[in-house]
C-alpha cells in the first residue's frame, strides 16, 4: 500500500478585519467551529438523527428501537450497509402515498431523482424540509470562503447559467425531481435575502423557465447586458457551461439584434421571461457593436475576458468527470482560475473547497460535518479492480478516522452513495478529499451515467442490425469525447465480415447508422434527456475500425506491463495513446441521424412510474 500522505491542516488565509462582512466572519468561524470538534459535531448529528426517527418503521425492522436512540454503539451493530435496491420497497411504498413514519420520523416534502442509475433509471430519493435548510447552509458559506481570496466580489454580479428540469407527481401526490430543481424553485433561493455578494445576471424567470432554449438565451442576453459588472461566471457543470458558449457561438448575432433594437428576439414566448428581461433590455447600438466585433473574429480563443473583461474566476465543477472539459475551458477563458466550490449529490450535500484558487488536479473538499453523518468504507485501491462489496459495515470508519482511500457511504442508516474518494489532509479535525470517480461509471459527458453493463447491453443489441449482411462485432470499446460541443459517445467497432466471393452484400452506411441511434435507444432516461431535451450530449458516433486494431492495443498495454494472462480489452478508454491508437485506424464513421425516443414533460417518466406503478 503506498504511503500515506501527510496530513497538515488546512488554514484559511488572514482577512482584512476591516474588509469582512459581519456575516462572512461569522460563516468562517462556523466552519473553523464544526471542523476542529468534528468528532463532537458528528456524534450530535448522529444523536439528532436517531432520536428525530425513533418512530421510523426502518429502524424498529432492525431492532433499533426508540429507547436506544442514543446508543451509538446499537447503531453500529445493528444498521446494516445498505444500497438503493435494498430501501426500494420502502420508497416505493412512500411513493405511492404511505404516510407513516417507514424511514423516518418527519414527513417526506418530496422525492429528489439522482441522476446515478438504478438499473439504468433514476433513482428516488426521499427528503424532508430540514435536509433544504442543510442545503442553503452549505451555500451561504460559498462567498465568505471565496471572498477570502478574490477581493471585492460585492461590487458587480455574478453570470452564473442556471436551469430547472422536468419534475413529475408520484401517485401519492409527492413531487419528484432534481436537486437543483428543487433548491432554485425554493423558498431559500427565490426569496434570498438581499446580498451584494450574491447578485446574479439572470432573473429567477428566466432560471426557472422550463424551455431550456428560451431560457439559454434570455439569461445569456441578461449576462451580455450587464457585461461591465460581471464579475465571475459559471455553470453547475464544465459541460453546461461550454454548451452556453457554444450557444452563444450559434446565436450572437440575434443577440446583437435584440440589443441594438431593444427589443426581445420573438421566439421567446414566456411571458414571465420577457417581462423580467424587458426591465434591462434598452437599445444600445455600442454594446451591441462591441459584442459584434468581438465574435465575428476569426478566433474565439479568450472569448470570454473579451466579452466580459471584468472576469476573475470561471466556476464550474472540473473534477472527476468534468475533467475532460478543462483544455475548453482554458482556450475560452484565456487561462482564468477554474474554481469548484462545493461537492454535492441528490443522497446528501458534503462540503466546500477551502482553496477554491487551487488548480483543478489539486482540488480538495472540506468535509462539513453538520451535512450528515458521514462512514467511510476503506478502498484497498483505487483502481476499479478492487470489490468493495467484500466489505461489511463492521469495516466502516468514521469521518474523524479516515485514513488513505475510502469508500463514501453518507447519508441516513448508512446508504452507499458510491462515490469512490481520495483523502488528502485534513481541516482541523475534518477529512479533505479528492473526488476520484463514480463506482462503475463507464462514460459520463454531462449529468449521464453509463455503466459497463449497460454499454454492453446497448451494444449487443445494436449489433444483431449486422447478421443480415453476414457481419458481426469481433470487439469494441468505448470513449467520452469532450473536444466536440456538445461531448458525445463514441464507440470503436472492429468488424468482421464476409470474405471475397461470397454472395453477402457489405454492410450499409445507413445500417451502422441504425446501430448508432439502436444504442442510443437502449442508454436510460438520463442519457436521451441530455440527447434529445437538454441538448447537452451530441449524436452517437460509432468508428469502424481495420481489421487487427484490437490485437495492436493489447500489444501496446503488454508493452506498458500488462499482464497477458490477465489482459481483457477495456470498455471504456481515456484521452491519450490508446485513443490515438485507435483513431489511427479509423477507416469510416457514421453518427445517429435520429433522436432516440424521449418525450418532454412528464411522458419521461414513464419508466419511474411505471416501476413505481
Amino acid at each position: 500500500m503506498p504511503e500515506a500522505p501527510k496530513l497538515m491542516p488546512v488554514t484559511l488565509p488572514p482577512a482584512d478585519d476591516d474588509a469582512v462582512p459581519e456575516h462572512h466572519r461569522k460563516a468562517l468561524e462556523f466552519i473553523d467551529d464544526v471542523t476542529e470538534n468534528a468528532d463532537v459535531v458528528q456524534r450530535r448529528v448522529l444523536l439528532e438523527i436517531l432520536s428525530q426517527n425513533a418512530p421510523a418503521t426502518y429502524l424498529h425492522r432492525h431492532g433499533l428501537s426508540g429507547r436506544d436512540a442514543a446508543d451509538l454503539d446499537a447503531f453500529k451493530r445493528l444498521i446494516p450497509l445498505v444500497t438503493y435496491e435494498d430501501i426500494r420497497p420502502d420508497i416505493l411504498r412512500i411513493a405511492h402515498g404511505d404516510t407513516s413514519p417507514i424511514l423516518c420520523g418527519r414527513p417526506i416534502s418530496e422525492f429528489l431523482t439522482s441522476s446515478g442509475t438504478s438499473g439504468g433509471e433514476r433513482k428516488l430519493m426521499p427528503t424532508i424540509e430540514d435536509e433544504l435548510n442543510r442545503r442553503s447552509l452549505l451555500y451561504s458559506l460559498l462567498m465568505p470562503v471565496m471572498s477570502q481570496f478574490v477581493r471585492r466580489l460585492d461590487k458587480g454580479r455574478g453570470m452564473y447559467l442556471l436551469f430547472v428540469k422536468s419534475e413529475v407527481c408520484t401517485p401519492g401526490g409527492l413531487v419528484a425531481r432534481p436537486v437543483l430543481t428543487s433548491y432554485y424553485k425554493s423558498h431559500h433561493f427565490l426569496n434570498r435575502p438581499d446580498d451584494p455578494y450574491n447578485l446574479y445576471t439572470s432573473p429567477n424567470e428566466a432560471i426557472l423557465c422550463s424551455d431550456s432554449w428560451q431560457s439559454m438565451y434570455a439569461q445569456l442576453l441578461c449576462g451580455l447586458l450587464h457585461r461591465s459588472d460581471v464579475l465571475r461566471v459559471g455553470a453547475v457543470f464544465a459541460s453546461g457551461f461550454i454548451r452556453a458558449i457554444r450557444f452563444l457561438e450559434k446565436h450572437w448575432p440575434r443577440l446583437c439584434r435584440d440589443i441594438r433594437a431593444g427589443e426581445l428576439d420573438h421566439e421567446i414566448t414566456d411571458r414571465a421571461v420577457r417581462e423580467a428581461v424587458g426591465r434591462v433590455l434598452r437599445p444600445d447600438g455600442d454594446l451591441a457593436h462591441l459584442i459584434e466585433s468581438e465574435c465575428s473574429r476569426k478566433t474565439w480563443q479568450g472569448i470570454i475576458p473579451r466579452l466580459w473583461p471584468n472576469t476573475k474566476y470561471v466556476d464550474v465543477i472540473v473534477t472527476g468527470a468534468m475533467a475532460q472539459y478543462i483544455p475548453t475551458l482554458d482556450f475560452y477563458s484565456d487561462g482564468l482560475p477554474l474554481t469548484c466550490t462545493m461537492y454535492a449529490s441528490s443522497e446528501c450535500y458534503f462540503g466546500l473547497n477551502l482553496q477554491p484558487l487551487s488548480k483543478p488536479d489539486d482540488v480538495a473538499y472540506t468535509l462539513i460535518p453538520t451535512m450528515a453523518y458521514f462512514e467511510f468504507l476503506p478502498v484497498p485501491c483505487a483502481s476499479s479492480c478492487c470489490n468493495t462489496d467484500d466489505f461489511d459495515h463492521r469495516d466502516l470508519v468514521d469521518l474523524v478516522e479516515v485514513k488513505m482511500i475510502i469508500f463514501n457511504g453518507a447519508g441516513l442508516y448508512r446508504y452507499r452513495v458510491g462515490d469512490v474518494l481520495r483523502v488528502v489532509g485534513f481541516k482541523n479535525k475534518a477529512p479533505q478529499f479528492k473526488f476520484i470517480r463514480r463506482k462503475n461509471v463507464a462514460l459520463s459527458i454531462d449529468s449521464d451515467k453509463t455503466d459497463e453493463v449497460e454499454l454492453h447491453a446497448a451494444v449487443s443489441a445494436a449489433a444483431s442490425h449486422l447478421e443480415p449482411f453476414g457481419a458481426s462485432l469481433v470487439e469494441y470499446t468505448s470513449y467520452a469525447d469532450a473536444l466536440s460541443i456538445p461531448g458525445h459517445y463514441v464507440l470503436y467497432w472492429e468488424l468482421r465480415e464476409q470474405g471475397p466471393g461470397t454472395t453477402a452484400p457489405a454492410v450499409p452506411a445507413s445500417v451502422l447508422e441504425d446501430c448508432c441511434l439502436a444504442v442510443e435507444e437502449k442508454l436510460n432516461s438520463v442519457y436521451r434527456q441530455g440527447r434529445v431535451c437538454d441538448k447537452s450530449i451530441g449524436p452517437l458516433e460509432i468508428r469502424v475500425v481495420e481489421e487487427g486494431t484490437f490485437d495492436e492495443m493489447m500489444d501496446f498495454s503488454l508493452s506498458q506491463g500488462a499482464s497477458i494472462n490477465q489482459y481483457k480489452a477495456p470498455r471504456c478508454v481515456l484521452a491519450g495513446p490508446v485513443v490515438e491508437l485507435l483513431d489511427g485506424r479509423v477507416r469510416s464513421r457514421f453518427f445517429s441521424r435520429k433522436c432516440p425516443k424521449w418525450a418532454p414533460g412528464n411522458k419521461q417518466w414513464n419508466i419511474l412510474l411505471d416501476a413505481i406503478n
